[in-house]
């Protein structure tokens, strides 16, 4: 479930506590963690809803002034249903503060050796290190075009990147990607 970054704001300010989407089926359930730029949102519960069933309060606690604009935010079509999703909080997300540390020595080791251990069935030697230099030569660049660098599908550069981001190496920009103060640490011990 993807969160516009006026509504993540409101979240983070506490001005909004709900969200309503339209599904065919839901796609996410009671307990899921979304991680956002301002966190782990807590996804509490989630529920059928008809449209004469959404109050006043729903509305306000959605950030909305009445349900006309609610309704507008939705995607409709066919099959779809209206699903009202409690938000139940926001906790700190473990990667966001690990992109902001610089690497301790045996951090880097670590780090180091399981990026060997994925570059064993990688497509390319040192490939791994390779994404990150990419990366830090060029930043904000789309993912196809620093996938068409490596020679490799952009479905698979961006699953590996992903697996980066997890470590708290890269961080995701709207368009491309950067590497975290971890991730250039990294990369100058990789050097």
């Amino acid at each position: 479930m993807l969160l516009k970054a006026k509504v993540l704001e409101r979240i983070a300010h506490g001005e909004v506590d709900l969200v309503f989407r339209s599904w065919a089926r839901p796609t996410i359930k009671e307990g899921t963690r979304l991680r956002t730029s301002i966190g782990a949102i807590v996804v509490g519960k989630v529920t059928s809803i008809g449209l004469a069933e959404i109050s006043g309060e729903d509305v306000r606690r959605a950030g909305f002034n009445n349900v006309t604009a609610l309704m507008d935010d939705l995607r409709t079509g066919k099959d779809r249903e209206i699903f009202r999703v409690e938000l139940a909080g926001v906790e700190s997300d473990e990667r966001l503060s690990r992109q902001n540390e610089e690497l301790a020595i045996d951090e880097a080791a670590a780090l180091a050796t399981s990026l060997a251990r994925w570059d064993k069935t990688a497509p390319i030697e040192s490939y791994h290190a390779n994404i990150l230099r990419i990366i830090s030569q060029h930043p904000g660049v789309a993912a196809i075009e620093l996938a068409k660098l490596l020679g490799v599908e952009k479905l698979k550069f961006k699953r590996d990147v992903r697996k980066l981001k997890e470590l708290g190496l890269t961080i995701s920009l709207d368009i491309g990607y950067q590497l975290s103060l971890r991730g250039q640490s990294l990369l100058k011990e990789l050097k």
